[in-house]
């Protein structure tokens, strides 16, 4: 590090750092003598998205996404559009293996290379950190890593994700056959570390080869009042009448029924609110429910009821083992992800080292089984494994996930390799049966970050809108003008309401048209300072309004701060 380049503030951060580190246990790297040069970018452009119509794959079903770019500049717009909204991250990072596999700065970084790993750990932590501003609160990463930087990297996710939040480390038997012309330890195994966003989720997700089933209201606790809702309430057997206000059960559980409930063949008219002695709190009871559990009654003179998923009230959780292994558990190997890829390509393999799509679908579903409306994202996206991963699991068990990819187009390979593969899977090729799904397809794209902020506003308001379409998930325009647009997804029942002109024409048109619209709307306005006047807005109900570009341009200069932090 050039110590005569750093400004005061800048030395005394570094010092109080070193200080703070000493002593203590951690990872220690040098720190970047030159910016990288995609993070120093954003100080005179500011990424946005630009759609490429012809592009997208349309079969009249939920988009997912595919974004061309840098992923830093990716993963700075879904910092905008998504963030803590993502369920499950996969990545597959460059292995530093020092053969032409990781490129910094626009340049190999070779084997030699005193600073490879600093230099590695530099990329990883700026783009680790944005993405953990994606996930949601119990929201999942991966990530594939092997023995180059597998010691690093475990310090650097402790670092920023914490050490309480890491799940555990899946060893991954990658080859059945290894080759023997080493004279040293035959290596045919990977890692997969595996890390959560807090510590809102308890375990792993319940991969289970039946259906989660956990017992409620049969420990003492002290008594309480639960609401059961009436949609995922099953009384059973048929019964009909009503369950009378009054205290039921033996000496091993009380519990008193607040209300006369009317039950027509085991279905209650209103939800179920009891006082008793329960195992599970309101907060854990609503959770389970989200996540499509049923409540069975079992006895309706003791009111024991069973939480199920999906019917199953006899089945075990049963979290997988961290080893997964072609021989325990039938798992893919390397041969088998470069086969799938040699099929849809005839006969040639377009991708190094691909991932087999069962290794990521066996991921995904072991902490989506029960959350079939998860987001996925994978932003080292490669040959796009993620994404028929994705589309595998939703045929399957006829979930509605949606998949977020993003890469570079170096080589033409999110033209040529990722979309080509999605295409194919999506709509079928040979014998490989269509999965169905639909996708668009975003570049990214610049604006100019001029002096002039008014200029800046004008600018970055004009080329925003794909980035509010993909925030709010409404991609069907519903009215363009050029003073205003609106967007709307298949079922009409949510509404992207852009006014992005300059002078104030047609506002009046705009808010008409926004008081005879049905469902919730979302209202961009154009504005040069960070707030709107909502008096315009009082005959419109069940909406929610944002000036822009406002709060873009502020997160974006955060992004930029945070990454030079990292220097």
């Amino acid at each position: 590090m050039d110590y005569n380049k750093l400004t005061k503030e800048q030395l005394i951060e570094l010092l109080e750092e070193n200080e703070n580190n000493n002593g203590k246990y951690g990872l220690v790297w040098d720190r970047e003598k030159e910016p990288e040069k995609i993070v120093e970018e954003c100080d005179k452009k500011i990424p946005i998205l630009k759609e490429i119509l012809d592009k997208e794959i349309n079969n009249n079903e939920n988009y997912n996404l595919l974004i061309e770019g840098d992923n830093f500049h990716s993963l700075s717009v879904l910092n905008y559009t998504h963030r803590e909204n993502i369920d499950v991250i996969y990545i597959d990072p460059p292995y530093n293996t020092g053969n032409k596999d990781f490129m910094y700065n626009d340049r190999f970084v070779d084997i030699e290379d005193g600073y490879k790993h600093s230099k590695w750990l530099n990329f990883m932590e700026k783009r680790l950190k944005l993405a953990k501003e994606l996930l949601k609160k119990g929201g999942i990463i991966f990530i594939s890593i092997d023995d180059n930087e597998q010691a690093q990297l475990k310090l650097l996710c402790d670092k920023i994700f914490n050490p309480k939040n890491f799940i555990g480390n899946i060893i991954w038997h990658k080859k059945t056959q290894p080759s023997f012309l080493t004279k040293e330890l035959i290596n045919v195994t990977e890692y997969i570390l595996v890390y959560k966003r807090d510590d809102s989720v308890n375990f792993f997700g319940g991969y289970t080869d039946t259906n989660k089933a956990i017992e409620m209201l049969n420990l003492p606790n002290k008594r309480c009042e639960r609401t059961f809702n009436k949609n995922n309430v099953d009384i059973g057997n048929g019964y009909t009448g009503y369950l009378k206000k009054g205290v039921y059960g033996n000496a091993e559980l009380t519990v008193e029924l607040l209300d006369d409930i009317d039950v027509i063949d085991g279905i209650p008219d209103k939800d179920i609110r009891m006082i008793g002695r329960f195992k599970w709190g309101q907060e854990k009871i609503d959770q389970a429910i989200k996540e499509g559990a049923i409540i069975y009654f079992k006895s309706i003179k003791t009111l024991r009821a069973t939480l199920s998923y999906q019917g199953n009230v006899s089945a075990k959780i049963k979290p997988p083992i961290n080893l997964q292994s072609k021989l325990i558990n039938k798992m893919a190997t390397n041969t088998d992800a470069s086969n799938e890829l040699k099929y849809l390509f005839d006969g040639i393999n377009p991708m190094s080292y691909p991932k087999p799509t069962k290794l990521i679908k066996f991921l995904i579903d072991s902490v989506t089984h029960n959350n079939k409306s998860a987001i996925i994202l994978d932003f080292f996206a490669g040959s796009g494994t993620t994404g028929q991963a994705v589309l595998e699991l939703n045929k399957e068990d006829g979930g509605n996930r949606q998949f977020i990819l993003c890469t570079n187009n170096e080589g033409k390979i999110c033209e040529q390799i990722t979309l080509k593969r999605l295409e194919k899977v999506m709509n079928g090729y040979k014998e490989f049966q269509a999965l169905g799904g639909s996708l668009k397809y975003y570049q990214c794209n610049f604006v100019e970050n001029s002096n002039n902020r008014d200029q800046l506003y004008f600018d970055l308001t004009e080329k925003c809108i794909p980035m509010l379409c993909i925030k709010d998930n409404n991609f069907i325009e519903y009215k363009k003008t050029d003073e205003y647009k609106i967007y709307t997804n298949k079922n009409k029942t949510k509404y992207s309401c852009v006014y992005y002109s300059l002078f104030g024409e047609k506002e009046e048109e705009f808010i008409k048209e926004l008081e005879n619209l049905k469902g919730s709307k979302t209202i961009y306005k154009f504005t040069l300072g960070d707030s709107v006047d909502k008096n315009n807005f009082q005959n419109i109900s069940n909406y929610k309004i944002e000036p822009i570009p406002y709060k873009i341009v502020e997160l974006y200069k955060k992004i930029v701060k945070m990454s030079r932090e990292n220097q």
